[in-house]
C-alpha cells in the first residue's frame, strides 16, 4: 500500500512561513521609521548645540562648552524617565555619545590622560567625555596635570583611588603644586581579560605581560589557571597589549579597550579575584563647577603640628552636617613631619552648611584650599 504525502500539513506550514514573514516585514519597516525619526531628532539636537556654542561665542568673554554639572542633569533626568526595555545605565552611555557628538560640534574637546592608549585610565576618559573627544596619552600624572596648566589640553584624566589597591599619591602630590580644580569624577568597574594576538600560540605561552597592580589582583586565578607561566610586570595594561603584535608566546591581561585598540582576543574574561574592584578617576580642569543637584567638594588642609589637630578640623563638618566621605594624609614638603589632609565631602560649597563648616575649619589651620565642588559620578 503506497503512502501520499499529506498535502494539508504542507499547505498549513507554507501559509505559517508566510505569516511569519510578513509581520517581520512590517515590524522592519516600523524599526525603519523609527530609525528615520531618531535621526532628524538628533540633528535637531546637534542643531540646538550649535546654536548654544554661537550664543556663547557672541555674548560671553571666555566662554565655556562643557559644563559638568549640565551634563550629569540631563543623564540623571534620562535614566529618571526611562521606562524600558533598555536598562537605566544603558539608555545614558547611549545618550552620553549623543552628547558627546553635539559637543564636539560646540567645540572638539581635547582631553589629556594618564596613558598609554588601551588603560583604565584611557577608558574612564572615554566613559565620560564620549567617543568623540580627542584623547591625548601622556606618559605620567604630572604631564598630565601639566598639560592642562598650559591650555594644550582642555581637561586631564587621573586615577585617584583602587577599591583594592588604594589611594593614588602621585594624584594627590599634583594637587599640592598645581592650582587645578577638580570638576568631575569617574568610578569604573575594573574588569581584567586574559588577552592573545591572532598570532599568539596559547599552546606555548611562556610569558604573561601586565602592569603589576593588574598582576595582584589576577593573582589566584593565573596560580589556577597559568601556574607555570612568567608574569612581567611592565608599565601600563596598554603598554602589556602593545607588546603581543610582535610576539607568538605571549599574553597579556588588560581591559576592554585595549581589546580594540590593538586587534587582541578576549581568551578568559572579568579574571578578578576581585569582582567589585573599582577604580575611581579625577576629571581636572581650570574653572569651577556650578551644583548639579548631587556634589561632591575636595578640599586640602595644612594642620597645626598639635595634639588634637585632626579632631578639631573634623568637628566643624559634624557640627554642620557634612557627611565626609574619605580623608587622605601626604606629606608636606619640603617640611620636615608635616602632613597635609585631603578631605572629601558631601555636597556643594555654595550649600550653606557647607561652606559654614569650612570657613569654620580656615582659622584652625595652617592653610586650606578647595580643590574643586564637582558632580558626583552618574555613570
Amino acid at each position: 500500500m503506497s503512502s501520499t504525502p499529506n498535502t494539508d500539513n504542507t499547505s498549513e506550514n507554507k501559509q505559517s512561513e508566510q505569516v511569519s514573514k510578513n509581520f517581520l516585514n512590517e515590524l522592519r519597516h516600523q524599526i525603519d521609521d523609527v530609525d528615520q525619526q531618531i535621526q532628524t531628532l538628533l540633528n535637531e539636537r546637534a542643531t540646538l548645540a550649535q546654536k548654544v556654542a554661537t550664543v556663547k561665542k557672541d555674548y560671553e568673554d571666555h566662554p565655556i562648552f562643557y559644563r559638568p554639572e549640565r551634563e550629569a542633569q540631563v543623564l540623571k533626568a534620562v535614566m529618571a524617565r526611562n521606562t524600558g526595555p533598555i536598562a537605566d545605565e544603558k539608555m545614558g552611555k547611549l545618550f552620553r555619545e549623543i552628547m558627546s557628538v553635539c559637543l564636539d560640534l560646540e567645540a572638539p574637546q581635547k582631553i589629556a590622560f594618564l596613558g598609554p592608549i588601551g588603560t583604565f585610565t584611557h577608558a574612564a576618559a572615554l566613559k565620560h567625555f564620549g567617543k568623540a573627544s580627542t584623547t591625548i596619552p601622556l606618559t605620567t600624572i604630572t604631564d598630565v596635570f601639566r598639560e592642562v596648566e598650559s591650555g594644550s589640553a582642555m581637561y586631564g584624566v587621573v586615577p585617584v583611588e583602587n577599591s583594592s589597591e588604594g589611594v593614588v599619591n602621585h594624584t594627590l602630590d599634583g594637587f599640592l603644586s598645581s592650582s587645578l580644580k577638580i570638576i568631575g569624577e569617574v568610578e569604573l568597574p575594573i574588569h581584567q581579560n586574559f588577552l592573545v594576538a591572532p598570532h599568539t600560540k596559547v599552546e606555548s605561552l611562556s610569558r604573561i605581560y601586565s602592569h603589576q597592580q593588574s598582576l595582584a589582583q589576577c593573582r589566584h586565578w593565573l596560580d589556577v589557571n597559568y601556574p607555570n607561566v612568567e608574569r612581567v610586570s611592565v608599565s601600563s595594561n596598554g603598554e602589556a597589549a602593545r607588546r603581543l603584535k610582535n610576539e607568538w608566546h605571549s599574553a597579556a591581561i588588560a581591559g576592554d579597550v585595549a581589546v580594540a585598540e590593538y586587534d587582541l582576543h578576549k581568551l578568559h574574561e572579568n579574571i578578578e579575584d576581585n569582582p567589585g574592584n573599582t577604580t575611581r578617576f579625577l576629571i581636572i580642569g581650570r574653572e569651577s563647577v556650578a551644583p548639579s543637584g548631587q556634589d561632591k567638594t575636595s578640599i586640602v588642609v595644612s594642620a597645626h603640628d598639635k595634639a588634637g589637630a585632626l579632631i578639631e578640623i573634623l568637628k566643624p563638618l559634624s557640627e554642620h552636617g557634612v557627611s565626609m566621605t574619605s580623608i587622605e594624609t601626604r606629606p608636606e614638603r619640603p617640611n620636615k613631619w608635616a602632613y597635609v589632609f585631603f578631605i572629601d565631602m558631601n555636597g556643594h560649597i555654595d550649600e550653606p552648611n557647607v561652606s559654614a563648616a569650612i570657613e569654620e575649619i580656615r582659622p584652625l589651620v595652617k592653610e586650606l584650599r578647595i580643590l574643586g565642588s564637582y558632580p558626583k559620578a552618574v555613570l
